[in-house]
């Protein structure tokens, strides 16, 4: 255990890291949704679009070059792997889908996901069972909310060949147990595609170190990049197995009048098109993020997020919805009488920013729980603990 002195020297200073997000004098609690970008990335987004004002997009993508090529072992230093094992994309959901579309699921084949599963992947997930005839099976959640490790195993057979793991639903705190989940899957010869939208940027995250086969991940949450900027992350030898369909002249050359030849790294699941400008405010946000150091990010989130629930779950009339033995930077509740669109529109008057999570966003776990939708608050280090108490005295003010 962390002795409080000990705790108070990790935790990031919400002052300091203010002076470095303007806009962070507001209550913002939306960090899981949209962070607020610190200025090295704004710096650098805008920084290159007034350049390919300047002398054109060629040109200017051309003056970076080197710095996007060293992008890639930027990523794989922060992701745990090597830099041909990670690609660019402009969305966790482009990243997800590539994948997706890559591994060989025919009829017959089974795919396991958790009660967590997220909309964005279950609707293609579900989609491409129906073409493809094979079935999607989603694994009952234990007692606390993460994935009950024992009816994994109990369902996992030789015709598993897809586990997929969302690392932190949209909805709660819960953080699902990644490494047990990959061995077991291993245990058949299933992969493992793991959503790491809300760990990317909050936890530490490794794809070496979790087992698991894919990771896909977004820029704009708690790594607080750009939107329109995605990352995934695929095991060298994992990359063999997969038959990728929908390629362009950058995961490919066509080397005669009917002939292709796919590249034989992750980069063969990246489009040619991309924004330059987003892609180098992605490559800020990671480097911000690791010269602060995972560690202490999670660290300072987990205060954060520690203090938002104990403050919510004093007021009367407000319930606390966050699931799991482990918790993260996500924290959900409902007010007694109150829709969430109310709460969150009547806190945004104060100044305050949350967000709502509803049914179609998380169905087998909104389903399971009876609930249609919460509000949920995702503070980042960047948030004050008196900021925190201001939300806390807003929705008792309710």
């Amino acid at each position: 255990m962390v002795e409080p002195a000990s705790l108070d020297a990790q935790l990031i200073d919400a002052a300091a890291a203010q002076g470095d997000t303007p806009a962070a004098g507001r209550v913002f609690l939306d960090s899981a949704g949209s962070s607020l970008p610190p200025s090295a990335v704004v710096d650098a987004v805008v920084g290159h679009l007034r350049r390919e004002a300047e002398i054109g997009g060629y040109r200017a993508a051309a003056e970076r070059r080197d710095d996007l090529e060293a992008g890639y072992g930027l990523l794989a230093d922060f992701l745990g792997c090597a830099p041909d094992e990670v690609a660019f994309t402009d969305s966790a959901t482009r990243s997800w889908l590539s994948l997706l579309d890559a591994i060989p699921l025919g009829p017959g084949d089974r795919v396991l996901t958790t009660e967590a599963e997220y909309g964005g992947n279950a609707i293609p997930l579900l989609r491409v069972a129906d073409q493809a005839g094979f079935s999607v099976e989603p694994v009952p959640s234990g007692p606390d909310g993460s994935i009950d490790l024992d009816a994994l195993r109990g369902a996992l057979d030789e015709r598993v060949r897809l586990v997929s793991l969302v690392h932190v639903p949209t909805n709660g705190g819960l953080v699902n147990p990644v490494a047990e989940v990959a061995a077991a899957a291993h245990g058949v010869g299933a992969l493992v595609l793991l959503d790491a939208c809300q760990s990317f940027g909050q936890l530490p995250l490794s794809l070496a170190g979790t087992g698991v086969d894919m990771i896909t991940a977004t820029g704009r949450k708690w790594l607080r990049g750009p939107r329109g900027t995605g990352v995934l992350a695929v095991r060298r030898d994992v990359l063999a197995r997969l038959r990728p369909r929908l390629v362009d002249l950058r995961g490919a050359v066509w080397t005669g009048l009917r002939e292709v030849e796919l590249r034989a790294d992750a980069r063969v699941l990246e489009l040619w098109e991309h924004s330059v400008a987003d892609r180098l405010g992605l490559l800020a946000a990671v480097r911000y993020a690791s010269d602060l150091g995972v560690d202490r990010i999670a660290a300072s989130v987990g205060d954060r997020a520690a203090r938002l629930r104990a403050g919510l779950a004093e007021v009367p009339g407000v319930t606390v919805r966050d699931i799991g033995a482990q918790r993260c930077g996500l924290v959900s509740f409902t007010v007694d009488g109150r829709s969430a669109e109310h709460v969150r529109d009547a806190l945004a008057d104060r100044d305050v920013t949350v967000t709502v999570s509803s049914l179609p966003s998380t169905r087998y776990d909104m389903t399971r729980r009876a609930l249609p939708q919460v509000v949920r608050a995702s503070p980042h280090y960047f948030v004050s603990h008196a900021q925190i108490d201001t939300a806390v005295g807003a929705v008792a003010d309710l």
